[in-house]
């Protein structure tokens, strides 16, 4: 791979992952602050992304597998997606939120699958070279939250949060014009005797996979931790918002930080633990993370906020980076992107969309009903319990073979 090419790739996550960061972290509390949403109207807004996600196999099947280039769908839909942002900057409600935002994640979430695509196509060793191009992603997310905290202070006062969508999208016209600049990658090119099958046509090739017992079991695990993850994206900088956590979104990037370390060092643990156990850790990381929030304080317990922000690091990059590379390893030379499509609808789809509504009545219910323990500790003990237990499943059914990969 040439340096060009590899610098390409890394700009390319920097923008992929700025634009998200730009204005998903502070989603939750925009909601409340601008748009006065309900709990469950929360819950409905942030089930987008699992739509989304949910939708984005077919599409990478139907289209980026077999017609299009990569690179130049993934220029068209950061394109519309500025529009939307646009719009959804200027809804006054979440009536008019909503359509916007709906739209938008049915055309980003495919583009996860897409940079990741286009990636894996460019280079040679995905287990030593991926985390070395994905980590700039890390990097544009860190760069988005310390920009909304402490350049822009836009969580520091009432209503200024809206202007997180205008800095998303002139990101993301900069990354739909980038695009077409991208290393060329076509569809793989099949034999005139190959026949396409309605699975195949809609990109479901992948779930082919499933017929291996532990590619199964992690898919399952992939739905069932990423419930927990909802509890996190849908609550978490409001949580520190009104802890009172100053500069809670630019402190939020402490996870990104975290993120970016461990990134680098995935392929270390890769070596010396393999997948199952490096994948383990990232589930036991989010079960002690929600420990952290519920017993934490703004106040002599802050360190236990921090810290809990910082295991992001384990949490995502052992788990869903990891998870990434496992999948492209088990997938075949037609189908990686359909594989990469699949994952998302495991994780960005289906176990989020759960998620995301399990959050949201957890929540209605301990306002309706208040117990002796503070509201946030009751919600974050919820998250905990499930990732403990989806961590004793894994460790139990999950018998790889080749525990320690060859890097």
């Amino acid at each position: 791979m040439s340096t060009l090419i590899r610098i390409k790739l890394s700009f390319m996550m920097f923008l992929e992952f700025f634009i998200w960061g730009a204005w998903f972290v502070t989603l939750g509390t925009f909601l409340s602050q601008n748009l006065q949403a309900s709990e469950l109207e929360k819950a409905s807004v942030f089930s987008t992304q699992s739509l989304g996600a949910i939708i984005a196999p077919f599409i990478i099947g139907l289209i980026a597998d077999r017609y299009f280039n990569a690179e130049r769908i993934l220029g068209v839909l950061h394109l519309v997606g500025a529009f939307l942002m646009y719009q959804m900057y200027n809804a006054p409600n979440v009536g008019l939120f909503y359509p916007y935002v709906l739209v938008y994640m049915i055309l980003y979430m495919p583009t996860l699958a897409l940079v990741n695509s286009i990636s894996f196509r460019q280079i040679s060793n995905p287990e030593k070279q991926f985390s070395s191009i994905r980590v700039f992603g890390t990097i544009g997310w860190i760069v988005a939250g310390l920009s909304i905290s402490y350049v822009f202070k836009w969580d520091a006062g009432e209503g200024l949060l809206k202007y997180t969508f205008l800095m998303a999208g002139v990101a993301s016209l900069i990354l739909g014009l980038f695009s077409f600049s991208l290393p060329k990658t076509p569809p793989v090119k099949r034999s005139i005797s190959e026949k396409s099958g309605i699975s195949e046509l809609l990109g479901l090739d992948a779930v082919k996979l499933l017929a291996n017992k532990n590619f199964l079991m992690f898919f399952v695990s992939s739905v069932l931790i990423c419930i927990p993850l909802a509890f996190y994206y849908q609550y978490a900088n409001q949580f520190l918002n009104e802890t009172g956590l100053e500069n809670p979104t630019g402190k939020m990037t402490i996870g990104q930080f975290s993120e970016a370390f461990f990134l680098l060092l995935l392929p270390v643990f890769f070596s010396r633990f393999g997948f199952k156990n490096t994948i383990m850790l990232g589930m036991l990381a989010w079960a002690l993370r929600y420990l952290l929030f519920a017993y934490g304080n703004a106040g002599e317990l802050s360190y236990m906020l921090i810290l809990g922000i910082a295991l992001h690091g384990i949490c995502y990059d052992f788990f869903f980076v990891s998870g990434q590379i496992y999948t492209d390893a088990k997938a075949g030379e037609r189908y990686k992107s359909s594989a990469q499509g699949l994952i998302t609808l495991a994780t960005y789809g289906i176990g989020q969309l759960i998620g995301f509504w399990v959050a949201g009545f957890v929540s209605e219910y301990y306002q309706a009903n208040p117990t002796n323990d503070p509201f946030w500790r009751n919600v974050w003990l919820v998250p905990a319990g499930i990732a403990a237990v989806v961590l004793f499943l894994f460790g139990l059914f999950f018998k790889e073979k080749q525990a320690k990969p060859t890097l």
